[in-house]
């Protein structure tokens, strides 16, 4: 239905052509309505906004004026009184001086108050507001000009009195025209405040009047356009309700022409269109529902539905296998906040897993073992659906790759070599710790993520790389790839490590680089190619390296001059070894190799070759009195005595020396005639040095023979041993015999054990042969009477064998002999060198029942604690000391005091060397036990032993 007013509108209008038709039109609209009642109300604000802004720019003009004219005119008079007070304040102090100085000081000062005075007077002037003011501006100057004229002419010293009051008077008549200044300029602005303010009361009248028919105006403009609009519009809000509420079937009204009408006419299409998508939408959701119960019945997925109070109000198949009495808990209306009632859901009273695992998200292991994800999503209705898989395959996957990246960790972080893994793009992907602790970087120095630059860049921070930068790295990294390959590259820190880096490409496109710390292979390379050359102990050139430099002398020898080869051996260094230990000899032979360094030229050449032999090579000799000269130095300088170890030691040694190229060209023959000169000159003379000579060689080819007949002899056990009696003064009668080792040589006969012994010793044959010794003289003393023992020397070399004590053992057990028919004879080097292994064998040895004597007592490093630490059975007094018995010179109290001190400590005592019956009558007397010597028998061989025994103890007589 139409309203009313519009049906009359239509009647009444009138129908009109084109553009007229057509702008009438927009302002029946209500946007045409709208648009004119805001367009007069913006009229009219506009209107009233310009008036106030003509009106308060008319009062901004007053207030400048008031501001910068006559304020400012009042100050600037204001500051000229206060000039014209500082000049009279100055002129007055300078009355009162007579300092020149302080003088000028002043007159300057007051010139340039008067200059600030007549410029603040200027812009007084320029800023006032009347003519009055500007006359007595310019009495003010010509008043202030009067009273500096007066001034100048006025003399401190010679001015009259009246003089001094017409200057005060012309000061009052300036402070009066001052005075007189200010006042106008006062009244002036006082003046244009009042204007000021009667035109701003003016303006706020006229304002507010103007203000109020806006209001009136606008007032009127909004009534006019409620009264057209706000009738159509209820009528429309109306309809929408009835709409939104459901009420599809009520009367929708027609209404007019302009917006508000299309609005109703397509309120009501809208309503029609509703009605139908109602009822597609609702047949729609029915199928959809169906579809959407047969997917959640056949998921693989465990869905439930919890409404807003807890209670589970839908669960698909899968849920209900997951969660065993879930459809129980549902018919049963369980809430999920509240207590279960175990008697309403009877066999569902296992769910503690479905609240569990519905309580929140995440993933949870049911009862029965497996794992469940459960995802929630909240509904609007304040509940949750809860989606639930099973993940226990993927569970499991994940527990075998946790252990499996557990163990490469490990893996890495235990690696010895550090370890950084690239992309494609050269960012970090893996880093383990052994990288950051080969360059000294805290833990997040270097993380995954970073580029190689900013890993370098890290190291440089770091300090490990002094003087270089980011560029010097990369140039190095470049320069290690070439010929299309990445070579080792080797990169030094500031802390002395050395670092190799590999590289490896990986199939994405990235690398894998691996840093290892090779500082100790490199130092044991450098020392390992150092060692080849020198000798480990006193780090001087070896025999490879001596051998170079020989060449290289031999190179030079014909273009400049000849050299010599010195070889060197030091005099009694076996003792110091035997007696003070190993230490203590390597010590002193460090010591020999740096005097006999220090003893050569930088161009000569100090060569070790083992032992105590030592070589040197003096270069650019032109006869052999240079050498001579040099050989002397080394003699007098290794000579003085060492302070090693808390031990005073002096060592003597010999030289043999050989010249070049007269004696030889090559390096074996040089080092060979050096030797022969050596041991020339230790057979001849030791302390000294020798010369070679050609004839020196053909004794050298015999102890080279010896050495080979040595060797043969003891393969072919070509040695027999000799037996001396050991006669015992208390029986009177043979107690033992001493086992002496003989060699019967095929073509020079028998050769003294004083020549081919120290030759076993130094070719290492004295173990083996002692080792023989002992069993043949205890596989014949077995064959001897009972009551006979068997006395057998053993080397210091021998003694410190691991082996002694199981060769005594076996040699014992195969021949028969008891252990107390055998006796062992040492000498004190053997105690000196190894104290606690040797009581170690000592005792060992005392278990077998073996006999233990010292021998040679007194004529080496004696100390009388070794027999009381010892177990010794025997003291043997040194032949050197029984020969010299029945001499008056003290021997016979050294004698007497060996005797002595065995029989307080229980051991027997045997003197050696016994040839007189003197010598016997004097033992006798001195209470000796046993003796030994020519006086009874020399040394037998086995087959005449009987006859020995026979005569001696078969004989019914006793030596008297």
């Amino acid at each position: 239905m139409q309203d009313p007013e519009t049906a009359t509108e239509d009647r009444n209008a009138v129908v009109l052509p084109g553009a007229e038709r057509g702008f009438l039109s927009f302002f029946t609209t209500i946007r045409g309505r709208i648009f004119v009642a805001f367009l007069s109300m913006s009229l009219l604000s506009g209107a009233l906004g310009l008036y106030a802004v003509v009106a308060i720019s008319h009062i901004g003009t007053l207030v400048n004026r008031t501001y910068d004219e006559s304020l400012m005119s009042i100050n600037y008079a204001r500051a000229t009184a206060a000039d014209f007070a500082k000049m009279r304040t100055a002129f007055a102090r300078r009355m009162h001086l007579r300092n020149e100085a302080e003088t000028a000081k002043l007159n300057a000062e007051i010139a340039d108050l008067s200059t600030t005075l007549a410029e603040d007077l200027t812009i007084a002037v320029e800023r006032s507001q009347s003519d009055r003011a500007v006359r007595t501006a310019g009495a003010v100057q010509a008043a202030v000009s009067a009273w500096e004229e007066m001034r100048r002419g006025l003399d401190p010293a010679t001015a009259r009195p009246d003089r001094w009051d017409a200057l005060d008077q012309q000061a009052s008549v300036v402070d009066n025209q001052i005075d007189l200044l200010v006042n106008y300029t006062a009244g002036d602005g006082f003046t244009f405040r009042q204007a000021a303010r009667m035109l701003v009361a003016r303006e706020m009248h006229v304002n507010a009047v103007a203000a109020l028919l806006a209001i009136v105006a606008c007032a009127l403009v909004a009534w006019l356009l409620n009264r057209r609009i706000t009738g159509p519009l209820a009528a429309a809000s109306q309809a929408a309700e009835r709409i939104a509420s459901g009420r599809l079937e009520d009367r929708i009204p027609a209404g007019g022409r302009d917006e508000l009408g299309s609005l109703l006419r397509s309120m009501a299409v809208m309503r029609d269109n509703i009605q139908a998508m109602m009822a597609r939408e609702v047949s729609q959701r029915r199928r959809a529902e169906a579809l959407v119960t047969d997917a959640l019945q056949t998921s693989r997925e465990g869905v439930v539905v919890v409404d807003a109070a807890g209670r589970i109000a839908l669960a698909n198949a899968q849920a209900q296998r997951f969660f065993a009495g879930l459809g129980a808990a549902i018919e049963a209306g369980v809430s999920l906040w509240g207590n279960v009632d175990r008697a309403e859901i009877g066999e569902a009273n296992i769910l503690g897993d479905c609240f569990r695992a519905l309580a929140r998200d995440g993933d949870i292991r049911l009862a029965d073992g497996r794992w469940l994800r459960v995802s929630r999503s909240a509904t609007q209705q304040g509940g949750f659906i809860a989606v639930c898989s099973d993940i226990s395959l993927l569970k499991e996957q994940e527990d075998r790759l946790t252990e499996t990246n557990l163990r490469l960790d490990a893996a890495l972080d235990n690696m010895s070599q550090g370890l950084c893994l690239y992309d494609d793009q050269d960012r970090l992907m893996v880093v383990n710790r052994r990288y950051g602790e080969i360059y000294g970087l805290s833990a997040n120095a270097v993380v995954p993520g970073m580029t190689a630059v900013q890993v370098m860049t890290a190291s440089l921070v770091a300090g490990n790389h002094p003087g270089c930068d980011i560029e010097t790295l990369l140039r190095e990294q470049r320069e290690a790839f070439h010929g299309g390959a990445w070579h080792t590259h080797f990169q030094e820190l500031c802390n002395g490590r050395i670092v190799a880096i590999e590289r490896r490409k990986t199939a994405d496109g990235g690398f894998v680089a691996t840093y290892e710390d090779v500082t100790e292979r490199r130092r044991a390379e450098a020392r390992i190619a150092f060692l080849a050359h020198h000798d480990m102990l006193t780090g001087l050139p070896n025999r490879i390296a001596l051998g170079q430099q020989i060449e290289m002398a031999m190179a030079q020898a014909g273009r400049d001059h000849g050299f010599a080869v010195f070889a060197v051996d030091l005099d009694d260094f076996r003792p110091v070894n035997e007696t003070l230990g190993h230490g203590v000899g390597d010590e002193l032979l460090a010591a020999v190799a740096n005097r006999l360094t220090a003893c050569v030229r930088e161009i000569d050449c100090v060569a070790r070759l083992g032992a105590d032999e030592f070589i040197v090579i003096q270069r650019g000799i032109d006869r052999p009195e240079d050498a001579a000269v040099l050989a002397r130095r080394i003699i007098e300088v290794v000579s003085t005595p060492y302070s090693l170890s808390n031990h005073e030691i002096s060592v003597g040694l010999t030289i043999g020396i050989t010249l070049a190229p007269s004696d030889g060209t090559s390096c074996d023959k040089l080092l060979k005639n050096a030797e022969v000169a050596l041991d020339r000159g230790k057979s001849e003379a030791r302390g000294s040095f020798r010369f070679f000579e050609p004839e020196m060689d053909a004794r050298l080819q015999a102890r080279r023979l010896l050495e080979r007949d040595l060797r043969d002899a003891l393969a072919r056990e070509s040695f027999e041993v000799y037996y001396q009696p050991i006669y015992s003064l208390d029986a009177d009668r043979i107690c033992g015999f001493e086992a002496l080792l003989r060699w019967n040589h095929p073509v020079r006969g028998f050769i003294s054990p004083a020549e081919f012994i120290p030759i076993a010793e130094e070719l290492g044959l004295i173990v083996p042969l002692g080792e023989w010794v002992l069993r043949r003289a205890c596989e014949e003393a077995a064959r001897w009477p009972d009551g006979l023992k068997v006395a057998v020397n053993v080397s210091a070399v021998q003694f410190t064998s691991a082996s002694l004590i199981n060769i005594v053992r076996e040699a014992l057990r195969r021949t028969g002999l008891p252990g107390r028919r055998l006796e062992l004879e040492i000498t004190e080097s053997v105690l000196v060198a190894n104290p606690g292994a040797t009581t170690a064998i000592l005792h060992s040895l005392k278990a077998l029942g073996v006999r233990v004597a010292m021998d040679d007592f007194g004529t080496g490093y004696s100390s009388l604690s070794y027999l009381r630490s010892f177990p010794f059975d025997k003291i043997k007094i040194d032949q050197s000391f029984v020969r010299d018995l029945c001499i008056k010179d003290g021997t016979d109290f050294i004698v007497r005091a060996v005797i002595g001190l065995g029989a307080s400590l229980g051991m027997t005592t045997t003197a050696e060397g016994v040839e007189t019956e003197a010598q016997l009558a004097q033992l006798r007397a001195e209470g000796c036990d046993e003796v030994q010597g020519f006086l009874f028998s020399r040394p037998v061989p086995v087959s005449e032993v009987a006859a020995v025994i026979h005569r001696w103890n078969g004989a019914s007589r006793a030596i008297a």
